[in-house]
């Protein structure tokens, strides 16, 4: 593993890479390279890139609602696959709830299709790392699309534990 890994917010100039990753994960819908630059600009605040030696390897993208600012919906979270298995998923994850503590969100939501085992793990292991549960429900079934896509699950995580550091 490399010994410059930083994590921080997005800027314009990385929405490139996250729609490069996203499309190199080959599991995650592919929004337009558009969506991505947009992410990086309206939504750095609730963002997160990792680089290692300078590349963007992961991202994390969320988003708080008006209606609840109190929760973070993550919309996306990918890592570039010779960085995977080295934690950096849940690094973001950590760090981003770290960083939005202070603005009061106490609550992740995210939405999985069931048959995604590794996101399954990822958003469990993160509720048991901060001490807290999972709400699962049904969001959207597979009837709700016009194309081919799978059911989506709504979990919902919290209240945070916001002791835990980021990077746990």
């Amino acid at each position: 593993m490399s010994k410059d890994r930083v994590i921080e917010q997005p800027s314009t100039k990385d929405g490139c890479e996250l729609w490069r990753i996203a499309r190199d994960s080959r599991v995650l819908d592919l929004n337009s390279s558009y969506a991505y630059l947009l992410w990086c600009r309206d939504f750095a605040g609730t963002s997160l890139v990792a680089r290692v030696d300078g590349r963007v390897v992961g991202f994390v993208i969320g988003f708080t609602r008006p209606t609840e600012p109190g929760t973070v919906v993550v919309w996306q979270i990918a890592v570039d696959a010779d960085q995977r298995g080295q934690g950096l998923a849940a690094a973001l994850l950590d760090e981003l709830a770290a960083a939005l503590a202070p603005r009061g969100v106490r609550t992740v939501e995210t939405t999985i299709s069931p048959d995604n085992a590794a996101s399954i793990a990822l958003f469990t292991a993160f509720a048991r790392r901060h001490r807290t549960d999972i709400d699962r429900a049904e969001l959207f079934g597979a009837d709700h699309f016009p194309d081919e896509h799978e059911a989506e699950d709504l979990y919902r995580i919290g209240p945070l534990d916001t002791r835990v550091p980021a990077s746990a």
